[in-house]
């Protein structure tokens, strides 16, 4: 439902749109439930001519079903979306895969810093790509996270993804997630964290191997200085 409007692009996307259907649903259904049966007891019991209204408790067992009966109902639908709800949790946010590459995000006032590893696949060696305010990924490579914040609370949103994780001053908070789908996409600070919050915004552009390996060859070290004569020359 939630794909048809905004690309799931990642392994567990799948699973966050499954509790929000699942809630839909559900509560959609009883919604619709109660507004029939409140309107058919409005028509039903409406005043009548000659015929006085009756007085209510509301302590009548015949009556009080009405109420007892879906509260156990909507309880044990409360059941099937708490135990979806703490297997996704768990899925997502506590288990954590074997990496096969990690990245650092790091926001500031207002900017994504990101940290790639190069072509040796380690990151904080020599050979380490830092861009702002572009992420590049490869498509269906599993990535550690390590978030980290210089000033303020921020929020690491990728809407895509279905990830939303705050970065917090001070800590550095490690997550997963794995690109399915290539294209570029959207990165959202989703934590009101100053006057720029609403231009914090960044790109996330997700890679066949290909594409990712020409993408870091371009910026590796070596390219960079040999093209730097070359865009000297250019402005001169």
């Amino acid at each position: 439902m939630i794909e048809s409007i905004v690309p799931a692009a990642s392994s567990y996307a799948w699973e966050i749109d499954y509790i929000f259907t699942m809630i839909f649903v559900l509560t959609g259904f009883w919604f619709l439930l109660c507004e029939v049966v409140f309107f058919w007891l409005i028509f039903k019991f409406k005043a009548k001519d000659g015929q006085p209204a009756e007085y209510i408790t509301g302590s009548e067992p015949h009556l009080k079903r009405w109420i007892t009966i879906p509260h156990v109902l909507v309880l044990v639908c409360d059941l099937f979306i708490l135990t979806a709800a703490v297997k996704v949790w768990y899925d997502i946010k506590q288990y954590l895969p074997e990496p096969e590459k990690t990245v650092r995000v790091i926001g500031q006032q207002w900017a994504w810093t990101f940290v790639h590893p190069g072509p040796d696949g380690v990151l904080d060696s020599s050979d380490d790509i830092r861009t702002v305010n572009e992420l590049h990924l490869e498509n269906e490579t599993v990535y550690h996270y390590q978030l980290e914040s210089v000033d303020v609370l921020h929020d690491f949103s990728v809407p895509v993804f279905r990830l939303k994780q705050d970065a917090i001053p001070g800590r550095v908070i490690t997550g997963w997630f794995e690109p399915t789908l290539e294209g570029e996409f959207d990165v959202q600070c989703a934590e009101m964290c100053g006057i720029g919050h609403g231009l914090m915004g960044a790109r996330v552009f997700v890679e066949s191997a290909e594409k990712h390996a020409a993408w870091m060859a371009t910026q590796s070290p070596v390219a960079l200085a040999a093209n730097f004569p070359a865009q000297r020359i250019g402005k001169e």
